[in-house]
């Protein structure tokens, strides 16, 4: 299968080299490109001073804008498979050809790299459990789709939902609403275990302070997509 690994970078200067390079010296043989949010530190400096295959955003269109770019680039490349990579180095490339090899035999449309199922490794904090446990459960309650770990950034797509996660992909914290979307238009989700690892630099997106902005707004956004995807 061509294969494209999408990695969104926002203000990743101290981990976005390591994090290509990871993945080039696991899996030289698949494509990537790094998708530059408009940031504000030296992520486009290193991209490109290194050569990385990078496209840079002139306005911050936030993750979901920026993992849709990645998709709008692997359906304009012909691409058979994509597959999410965080820019933060938490998603560890050797699990890559576990979640692509699902797509390969046809089981599944969309592969999820779950931390929730073997329990190894990073888990995140008490209160972030918690909140996936919600989310998850209410996802369930939505679409009947049964995914534990709703909210992981590290997943593989077939050349199906290529084409429609880029016209169709939710501005901000995706990942929930996207397998709800997914799972009403009848796509094969399957999770497959990973270990994940602690950002070593940098802020992540969602903080304390915004957890429970998120959680109300993910939580309408997954109730209002059962009847605007229908």
């Amino acid at each position: 299968m061509k294969t494209l690994v999408i990695i969104p970078a926002f203000n990743e200067e101290e981990n976005i080299l390591n994090t290509v390079s990871e993945l080039k010296e696991i899996c030289p043989d698949i494509d990537y490109v790094v998708v530059n949010d408009c940031s504000s530190d030296d992520t486009l400096k290193i991209c490109r001073n290194n050569s990385f295959n990078y496209i840079n955003q002139c306005n911050n269109l936030g993750i979901g804008g920026t993992v849709q770019t990645g998709y709008k680039y692997a359906l304009n490349n012909n691409y058979d498979c994509a597959v999410q990579l965080d820019g933060d180095g938490q998603h560890d490339p050797k699990y890559i050809k576990s979640l692509i090899s699902h797509i390969e035999d046809g089981s599944a449309d969309i592969v999820i790299g779950s931390r929730f199922i073997n329990c190894e490794g990073f888990q995140s904090s008490n209160m972030r459990r918690f909140g996936i446990k919600f989310l998850s459960q209410l996802i369930k309650n939505v679409c009947g789709a049964s995914v534990k770990d709703v909210t992981s950034g590290f997943r593989a797509v077939n050349k199906k939902y290529i084409e429609y996660y880029s016209r169709n992909y939710a501005g901000d914290y995706p990942e929930p609403e996207a397998i709800v979307s997914a799972a009403i238009h009848g796509a094969k989700i399957k999770e497959v275990p990973v270990i994940m690892r602690e950002r070593k630099a940098g802020v992540s997106s969602i903080s304390p302070i915004n957890s429970a902005y998120y959680m109300l707004k993910v939580s309408l956004c997954i109730i209002f997509a059962k009847f605007f995807n229908e």
